[in-house]
């Protein structure tokens, strides 16, 4: 069976890239946006600012915790990390968003989740489950700070 393990959704933001990136790279901002509903919480003092960093977050599911591992970073432009459960080794999938400012001080916002290296055939059910219309409420929630 071929199927699509890359989701996505685009929309532009009536903001500046630096301070719609504020709200994503601080994982403490993140819950109030989720349009998946999965994140409870997060300690506020972990903005990203590097690839390398790790950011922890707790989950609404049973309230357990994810090590976000940030392997892609421009500030201001792009971000991306592959979850865990902690102190393991990322199964495989990626979570990214990608800024792109327009001249009009809007900034296009894409949302990304790619499970082409998830492994762990355990966990395909749940990566299905997160489709374009998942991200997309993300986005859209993301974009009703600005508005």
């Amino acid at each position: 069976m071929d199927e699509t393990k890359v989701a996505s959704a685009t929309r532009t933001i009536a903001a500046p890239a630096a301070e719609i990136f504020e709200q994503i790279a601080d994982p403490a901002n993140q819950p109030a946006w989720d349009g998946n509903d999965n994140l409870a919480a997060a300690e506020s003092g972990q903005r990203v600012r590097a690839v390398g960093d790790v950011f922890v977050m707790t989950l609404t599911k049973d309230g357990v915790q994810r090590d976000n591992h940030v392997v892609e970073f421009e500030e201001g432009r792009l971000i991306a990390w592959r979850p865990s459960e902690p102190g393991t080794t990322p199964p495989g999938h990626l979570w990214r968003w990608e800024l792109r400012p327009l001249d009009d001080g809007r900034t296009e916002v894409t949302h990304t989740y790619d499970w082409t290296q998830l492994a762990d055939e355990q966990r395909f059910a749940r990566a299905r489950r997160t489709t374009s219309d998942r991200l997309q409420a993300s986005v859209d929630r993301l974009a009703a700070l600005f508005d």
